[in-house]
């Protein structure tokens, strides 16, 4: 998912996604089978609780997340760091269409726009759209099962979903780094943890801010436990 600090600079600056040569040969399968079990689930229950309504909703997210990816902040030494919109996607589509949906974004960044590397999709799938999701879908349907239906702390749930998503997907790709020999983790987990705990802050606002928006005007999109597959009866 992410590049991070190398000895030397690099050639070009790297994209937050993880460019091809960045991880080691058993991580970058590991991420593939990993990635493709999960996929292989959200897909089956997506199609289990299918609603039309999410249509027209999984497009106008996919847009979304793929225009917060592209806005890069610097970290260091060539590398950058970017938002992620996993907590949002969650909260409309539930867990299971938001997988599906940046997992899509992803593929397209990194088959079209050259942004990550093919060798390492597995893993930026992993870190972005499976890691992001399920802390996001954790943290705010634990944390919106205790507000019940109190809009203020739904909010405060909204935001920490965020900003722990972030700081989960940084905190999986440090990992994935070190292990790979790419960086030692001392260097690589405060360099990550470090902006992407910045970044969760400014995107917990927007997921807020988004969903205070569609509380007021479309509270019909916001789907029930039910709805998202979180429950079977």
């Amino acid at each position: 998912m992410y590049a991070i600090p190398l000895p030397t600079p690099l050639p070009e600056p790297a994209g937050m996604h993880i460019p091809d040569g960045f991880v080691s040969a058993p991580v970058a399968a590991a991420g593939y089978v990993a990635a493709g079990i999960v996929l292989a689930i959200a897909v089956r229950q997506a199609n289990r609780k299918f609603q039309e309504r999410l249509v027209p909703l999984m497009g106008v997210m996919a847009a979304f997340i793929f225009a917060a990816q592209m806005m890069n902040f610097p970290v260091a030494g060539g590398t950058s760091g970017h938002m992620l919109g996993a907590a949002l996607a969650t909260i409309l589509l539930g867990p299971w269409a938001a997988i599906i949906v940046i997992a899509c974004v992803v593929g397209v960044q990194a088959l079209v726009f050259q942004d990550g590397g093919l060798a390492a999709l597995g893993t930026n799938v992993v870190n972005m759209a499976v890691v992001g999701v399920l802390v996001s879908c954790a943290v705010y349907w634990a944390a919106g099962a205790l507000a019940g239906e109190n809009r203020r702390l739904r909010y405060v749930a909204a935001f920490c979903a965020s900003w722990l998503s972030i700081a989960a997907a940084a905190l999986a790709c440090s990992f994935e780094l070190a292990i790979s020999g790419t960086s030692p983790l001392h260097v690589v987990l405060p360099a990550m943890t470090g902006v992407h705990a910045l970044i969760g802050i400014g995107e917990g606002l927007i997921t807020v801010a988004a969903l205070a928006f569609i509380t007021a005007t479309r509270s019909d999109l916001l789907p029930t436990r039910r709805e998202a597959g979180l429950e079977t009866q």
